[in-house]
């Protein structure tokens, strides 16, 4: 059997490959949401007939709810990692995993309250908190309990509201937009000092989180899930040896994933074709992506060239949370006040290019360091004991 060649310490190269390309693809879709108050509005009737109408099918098709499914498989994919270690040394699981979720959960109340409210680290560390539990599951209860809690709530959701829209055609939320909110977002991100910012940012944050509590243990628990037991076949492990069945998973995938999020655009953007677009074709477009990058994980050139991609997810949480850092400064108006002012493909661009600035860093960094610094603040908060963080000098700096 051939496996994939692990980093430092015994890391997935293919697992760090795939946070990096994951840490792009989601930093990209967010910049939307820190470059304007799409949330409080449809962008479907709203760039309609205008130059960013083109610039915004793509990324919605392509990138759009389509790598946050990539992070949550692997989250669960890394949290199995760790039970698995914890088995084989015999050390308690549960403690420790609880004791890393409420790191997490600190540092996304943090993040959300002082920096960006579209904040994901505190529904991970609340799934995460179930995931402890559910992880001991076998594989094969896994998968089939996580499609069954996925695809049966959300399927049932989007078929009552395709429902009501055919009973109420005139009803459909599609083309609502909240003015007073686009108003009060401009007015606060585009013109107010931090302070202000700060309030209105907390909260959007709890209104956030009040509206995604019951929908999160559906949308995102299941795919930490499935995460879970890839973990447990070893997937990343032996992609090498599976790679025939990789690939016809990955083309089938992301074809009809590609389809399901092309539906707002070639059936109707109604609320129901675009639940079909989030909840279905996003997930299957990210297996699709998983497949590929596992793919060429397998091959030692790509690894080689793409090296400073899988060292920023090598450190994840700095990098997402930096990238928050960084936008919201850039478009806010305590920083250079740039909110509103660039468009889709701008603004796209933007973020590839702070993220391939990111990578390079990252790994510059991990040739002196052991890990992130929010890394190795969350790893002290963790087990707490002090970690030197810089590499001792005969250490391999690979």
């Amino acid at each position: 059997m051939r496996t994939i060649s692990t980093g430092g310490a015994g890391r997935i190269e293919a697992l760090d490959m795939l946070r990096g390309f994951a840490l792009l693809g989601i930093f990209m879709a967010n910049m939307l949401h820190f470059n304007s108050p799409i949330m409080y509005m449809d962008p479907y009737s709203w760039f309609e007939g205008s130059g960013e109408s083109v610039p915004y099918m793509w990324l919605d098709i392509l990138v759009e709810a389509s790598f946050y499914p990539i992070f949550a498989m692997l989250f669960g994919y890394g949290l199995n990692m760790q039970y698995e270690k914890s088995k084989l040394l015999r050390q308690p699981f549960g403690p420790v995993a609880a004791r890393r979720m409420a790191i997490l959960l600190v540092f996304g109340v943090l993040h959300a309250v002082f920096v960006w409210s579209g904040d994901v680290l505190f529904t991970y560390a609340m799934m995460g908190f179930l995931m402890i539990a559910a992880v001991r599951l076998p594989p094969k209860w896994l998968l089939a309990l996580a499609l069954v809690l996925y695809i049966v709530p959300m399927g049932v959701l989007t078929g009552l509201v395709f429902a009501g829209e055919q009973l109420s055609p005139d009803s459909s939320l599609s083309e609502f937009a909240d003015i007073q909110k686009v108003d009060e977002s401009i007015k606060v991100y585009g013109h107010g000092d931090y302070l202000t910012a700060l309030a209105f940012r907390t909260k959007e944050w709890l209104l956030f989180t009040a509206t995604n509590f019951l929908v999160n243990p559906f949308m995102i628990l299941p795919l930490m899930m499935i995460g879970a037991a890839l973990a447990k076949w070893k997937t990343a492990e032996r992609a090498h040896e599976w790679r025939r069945r990789i690939a016809v998973i990955g083309v089938v995938s992301y074809i009809a994933g590609i389809a399901l999020k092309s539906v707002p655009f070639t059936v109707g953007s109604s609320l129901s074709m675009q639940m079909i677009q989030t909840y279905f074709g996003g997930p299957l477009v990210a297996a699709g992506y998983v497949s590929f990058i596992l793919l060429l994980c397998t091959v030692p050139k790509f690894i080689s060239l793409f090296r400073p991609v899988a060292k920023a997810g090598r450190m994840s949480l700095t990098v997402y949370l930096t990238q928050s850092i960084i936008a919201t400064l850039i478009f806010y108006h305590y920083g250079l006040g740039m909110y509103g002012k660039l468009d889709i493909g701008t603004a796209t661009l933007l973020a590839a290019g702070i993220f391939v600035v990111q990578a390079l860093l990252a790994d510059l960094w991990l040739s002196r360091y052991r890990m992130g610094p929010f890394e190795w603040v969350w790893r002290i908060g963790t087990y707490g004991t002090f970690l030197p963080i810089k590499k001792e000098k005969q250490q391999d700096m690979s």
